[in-house]
């Protein structure tokens, strides 16, 4: 958080996404140290993720990403929150609710500038920001837009922001303290002492896993809070030709020493790791053979004669005594995915366990 929050010139609020029980860490546990931590304000995907922090504590901004439902609508009053909207019809319905209960409501206006999913079209934003302010039981506090390609097409990216700037500029009279937004972990060209950005989403970024090396978020040095282990179930010798798991994927050409492990694609581990992924165990590389199945995987140990039941085995982190490491984009990479998903990916039926810095 320290080093991340550096990287923000003094203005910019600091956005905490938190969506998905925390890209997958924990919501509770991430919510309260990041509390502790001094954001600025969090970002749920929907009302009941945001309930979770509101029972942690009263008065953090919490902003939905997602569109409520109609019959949901009533939670944004009961637990103050901030909606986002993306078309004057939901603005309409919103502010008749607000006026029944005669409080204000806060919305961030999304401005599609070409994700294609959620806001209102960029050529129309200015017209919708300009009559949000004319209804008087709705608060304009943000806008924002998303942008779809920053990590591979920064052209396209430079397009979405011209367009997103184009519309404030036609937008006349917004509020001095409107938040506006549009980076996220994967980029933060915009942020200069000029830019009319004043806030940034950190999502990924803020567990430790580092977006695309060219951005600017991509400089800051941070380290992983995630790791993922299993432990050997049973260590085999079979001999050569011998056929390994489900659909016989995978032929020994040798004989050879084999792990199952105690872990497969009912806790995480991807079937798209089957014969090309690998663990770590005793700091070593172990291929994966044949099919990950629900409970168990199968690694080769023969170069590590060391290797027993019971051994903690690494599928995503760091053995830091002997300094080798399988990251959370390698691990991505190997199944065909992203770290997004891998991290959301991990099942309830994994223990989770925390740490303070100190036991590390």
């Amino acid at each position: 958080m320290k080093r991340i929050q550096a990287a923000l010139p003094a203005r910019v609020r600091y956005v905490a996404v938190v969506k998905a029980d925390a890209y997958g860490h924990g919501m509770p546990q991430m919510v309260r140290r990041l509390m502790q931590s001094g954001v600025d304000y969090f970002a749920v995907a929907n009302v009941a993720e945001a309930a979770e922090i509101r029972h942690m504590g009263a008065g953090w901004p919490i902003l939905l990403l997602s569109p409520t439902l109609p019959e949901e609508d009533t939670r944004l009053i009961e637990q103050d929150l901030t909606a986002t909207v993306s078309t004057s019809q939901e603005c309409h319905r919103l502010h008749a609710l607000a006026e029944r209960h005669q409080t204000i409501l806060k919305v961030h206006l999304k401005i599609d500038t070409g994700m294609g999913r959620l806001g209102i079209w960029h050529s129309h934003a200015a017209g919708l920001l300009a009559e949000i302010q004319k209804m008087p039981w709705l608060r304009l506090e943000g806008t924002y837009t998303h942008f779809s390609s920053a990590e591979n097409d920064p052209e396209f990216t430079r397009i979405q922001r011209e367009r997103f700037l184009a519309v404030l500029q036609a937008a006349p009279n917004l509020p001095d303290d409107l938040l506006i937004h549009a980076d996220n972990s994967a980029g933060l060209d915009s942020l200069s002492e000029e830019s009319p950005y004043n806030a940034v989403r950190v999502g990924l970024l803020q567990f430790g896993v580092s977006p695309y090396p060219g951005s600017a978020f991509g400089r800051v040095q941070v380290e992983p809070v995630f790791s993922f282990h299993t432990r050997i179930g049973l260590i085999k010798e079979l001999p050569a030709g011998t056929d390994i798991s489900y659909g016989r994927t995978h032929r020994l050409a040798q004989d050879t020493r084999t792990a199952v492990l105690t872990a497969g694609y009912g806790d995480g581990v991807p079937l798209q790791l089957s014969n090309c992924g690998q663990v770590l165990i005793h700091g070593r590389a172990c291929p994966i053979l044949g099919r990950v199945t629900m409970d168990q995987t199968v690694v080769d140990v023969s170069h590590c004669p060391a290797a027993a039941i019971g051994d903690p085995v690494i599928l995503i982190g760091r053995d830091r005594q002997r300094d080798n490491e399988i990251t959370a984009g390698e691990f991505s990479r190997l199944s065909g995915t992203i770290p997004w998903e891998t991290l959301c990916s991990v099942t309830k039926r994994v223990t989770r366990v925390y740490v303070g810095s100190r036991d590390l």
